[in-house]
């Protein structure tokens, strides 16, 4: 029987590497080197779709063979992009504009063998609550999210933030759409219900 290709994340963010640890699936982590500035004209979406195929790419050169997962996240508000805030004052700004408002989160997916390449864009509509100044700096110093696109993160204490959230896919918020994942991985041979990581 013949083995099963390597894994590879091309990603440093610890969020992703949570997250694709849930499948069970052994893998390695390695940092791409792509240039994430915005061509003229791209939309956030594509920006997004563009970023995550360059970055599986970027690490595929270099590992013939292996599965690779790219991922990008870009959060909108009205069609304009929402950068990571940086440090305190500019993520109590940030939330201040976003309180009430309906944000959009590419989450973009890239997997490729180096010869073919399967992507899709996984939106999630976060609508925020009307939230106070007394609400916005409580949750900053509780949580800190400086390092997060739209300064808030959903998969712990930003959820009080939220009115509503919707999307296909629940992981997609996070940084790495999982339902979808596994239905590329499983067409290049890598189900993980296939994997030694779930077997009783």
């Amino acid at each position: 029987m013949p083995s099963k290709p390597s894994l590879i994340l091309a990603s440093s963010s610890r969020y992703r590497k949570e997250l694709l640890s849930r499948l069970r699936l052994p893998f390695t982590a390695i940092s791409p080197d792509v240039d994430e500035t915005p061509h003229p004209g791209e939309t956030p979406a594509a920006l997004a779709l563009r970023l995550s195929v360059a970055k599986a790419m970027a690490v595929a050169v270099n590992h013939p063979g292996s599965i690779i997962i790219g991922s990008d996240q870009v959060a909108t508000i009205n069609g304009q992009p929402i950068g990571k805030p940086g440090d305190f004052p500019r993520a109590q700004a940030q939330l201040r504009t976003l309180s009430g408002q309906i944000v959009e989160f590419h989450s973009a997916l890239a997997v490729t063998d180096g010869l073919r390449v399967e992507k899709a864009d996984i939106i999630t509509r976060c609508r925020f609550r009307e939230l106070s100044d007394h609400a916005i700096d409580t949750y900053l110093r509780a949580e800190e999210p400086y390092d997060t696109a739209g300064s808030a993160k959903a998969e712990s204490l930003g959820i009080a933030l939220m009115q509503s959230i919707q999307s296909d896919d629940p992981t997609a918020i996070i940084g790495l759409p999982l339902i979808e994942l596994t239905r590329m991985l499983t067409t290049f041979g890598l189900d993980p219900l296939d994997a030694p990581g779930v077997m009783a």
